[in-house]
This record gives structure tokens, C-alpha cells and sequence, in this order.
């Protein structure tokens, strides 16, 4: 899971900052964004992927990507959208890896 620092949109406080999680307030179809921002550790060879989960365990569909073209540090990210019906109490988390290389996710 990566903890979240920066939220654009939390008009109803459904993002619980303390657990790094949106906790649906309501039965609906809500719309989820984010972007990770590569940060170099050893090697630009990483390959940076993220993805929503549904209650901490089921992927979302349609919430995975990946860049696997050499990364520059601070300025590779990779955008997720993705639509999602969700029930009252339902929580979606993001969850961020590396493949091949290391790295990391860049806190701004």
C-alpha cells in the first residue's frame, strides 16, 4: 500500500488519511484517479506499476498499469483511472511495485 500525501478531492472526508484508504460513505459508481511520480534509487531500468484494490484484496479492474520504458527520476509517473460500483463501507486502497529494478515512489 502507498501511503497518499496530496488529495485534490475529499469534499465529503471519505479519504481516511490515517489507513490511506477512500471508505465509500454511500451505495454508487464512484471515479478513482492517481498518479505515481518514480523516484531513482540504484538503476533507471525499474519498472513501476499501481493498482486499486477493492477492500484491501481484489484488484479493480481496469486500475492496472505499468511503465516499462526506462525511467527518469522525478519526472517518469504513470497515471491510473478507472470506474468502479462500490458499497456503503466498501474501502479502495492503492498499491504500488517495482519489477525488474528498484525504486521508489516520490513523496511529491
Amino acid at each position: 500500500m502507498i501511503a497518499i500525501n496530496n488529495t485534490d478531492y475529499n469534499d465529503q472526508g471519505a479519504f481516511d488519511a490515517a489507513n490511506n484508504r477512500f471508505v465509500a460513505s454511500a451505495d454508487g459508481t464512484y471515479l478513482f484517479g492517481a498518479t505515481l511520480l518514480f523516484k531513482v534509487n540504484t538503476c533507471t531500468s525499474a519498472r513501476m506499476s499501481g493498482r486499486l484494490l477493492l477492500n484491501g484484496t481484489t484488484e479493480i479492474r481496469g486500475s492496472r498499469v505499468e511503465v516499462t520504458s526506462s525511467h527518469v527520476s522525478k519526472a517518469t509517473a504513470l497515471s491510473l483511472q478507472t470506474m468502479v460500483a462500490l458499497a456503503a463501507s466498501d474501502t479502495v486502497e492503492m498499491q504500488g511495485s517495482f519489477r525488474a529494478q528498484d525504486g521508489y515512489f516520490a513523496a511529491e
